[in-house]
Order: C-alpha cells, then structure tokens, then sequence
C-alpha cells in the first residue's frame, strides 16, 4: 500500500513539473508579446530570463550565424532592453556590410507597423522587410569569431572613421565619408587609403630633394 501511494506521489509530482515548463511562454512568445517578430532570435534557445523592466538574457547552444538580406552573428548569449516595438541597450548581435561586422545596438519596428523593422548599427539605421523575420531562423556554427567594429572617431565636420582591427588589414583605416543629406556612409576601400598615403609619401620625398632657395 506504502509503495503504491509513494507512486502515485512520484507521478504527481512529475505530471506537474511537465505542466509548469510546458506552460512557460518560450522567449519567442515574449517577443510578439512586445510587438516583435519571432525571428529575431535564432533557433537553438536553450534558456533565457525576463526581469519585470524588460531586461533579458538568451543563451544558445553555440555562437551562430544566420542569414536574411545581410549575415548576422549571435554570440551564445544575447542581452538587451525589451519595450513594445524595441529593443535597447542589446550585445551579442552582429551584422555584416561588405566585409565588415557592424554591432546592432537596438532593434525597432513602426507602431502600427509600417513593414519595416530597423537595426541600430551606429552609423545609420538599416532597413530590413518585417517578413523576412517572422520565424526563427535555422543558425549555423560560427567557424571563427567575429570581432565587430566598437570605435568610431567624428570629427567637428561630421566625417566618421571606423578604426578596423590590425588583425584585419593590419594598420590601414577604412575610411567612411558621412554625408549628413544622406542616410548612408560611403565606404573607401582600404587599398584606397594606402594609395592616397603612398601619393603624399613620394610628393613629400620629392619636396625634400628640390633645392632650397637661398642656399
């Protein structure tokens, strides 16, 4: 009779463990719940916590990437500022322009929503259709780390500079040209700068071998 009834005690206690992880929303629940896609987070969750001001953390199983219009990198744990339609203060998402990785900084949609959802890159906000976000994404193990570009000299004119990494492209700059009339960065490619210092280098080797008048 004892044996029977710790059975059935164990059962119970199983059957309600079962209900309360099945009832729990999932972090994609949590996002449209905030008037967010789903697919901003890829599959692979493994678990994730909500405090009662929207800050969250998501852990995945591995560092990944997953592709839309452009390439984005989570690492394995992704933190930010939920609020309706937005996320602040967010690390651990990068995206990829050119050859470069940007960090996206915040996440918005329209409220209502006009189709468009924005990334915070830092220099501009870039534009991606609301659909291509609408489910989890399949991620694929990173092979390599991503270093994302953290520094950003502005100059008094407005012109803003992206300090690459030397193990990148060594001690070359990537220079961007910012427009303020325009709502992107023209990018001049690093071979660009190194011939443009290579010109000034010889016309400076040039002026010291001219003679000096009054000599």
């Amino acid at each position: 009779m004892l044996l029977h009834l710790m059975c059935f005690l164990l059962l119970s206690l199983l059957s309600f463990t079962t209900c309360s992880n099945s009832s729990r929303p999932s972090i994609y629940d949590v996002l449209r719940a905030h008037g967010l896609p789903m697919g901003l987070l890829p599959k692979g969750v493994v678990d994730f916590e909500v405090d009662d001001d929207g800050r969250f953390q998501v852990h995945l199983d591995q560092a990944c990437n997953a592709k839309f219009e452009n390439q984005l990198h989570y690492d394995r744990n992704v933190s930010g500022t939920l609020s309706f339609g937005k996320i602040g203060s967010l690390s651990g998402i990068s995206a990829q322009e050119l050859f470069l990785w940007f960090p996206v900084k915040g996440i918005r949609v329209d409220v209502p929503s006009s189709g468009i959802i924005y990334f915070d890159v830092g220099v501009v906000y870039k534009q991606f259709s609301l659909s291509l976000f609408e489910t989890p994404p399949d991620c694929t193990a990173a092979t390599s780390s991503v270093e994302a570009i953290g520094t950003v000299f502005e100059g008094e004119s407005g012109e803003l500079r992206y300090k690459l990494d030397h193990e990148l492209v060594g001690r070359d700059f990537v220079e961007f040209d910012w427009n303020p009339r325009l709502e992107e960065a023209k990018l001049l490619p690093v071979s660009f700068v190194s011939q443009k210092r290579k010109r000034l280098s010889e016309a400076e080797a040039i002026d010291q071998m001219k003679p000096k008048s009054g000599l």
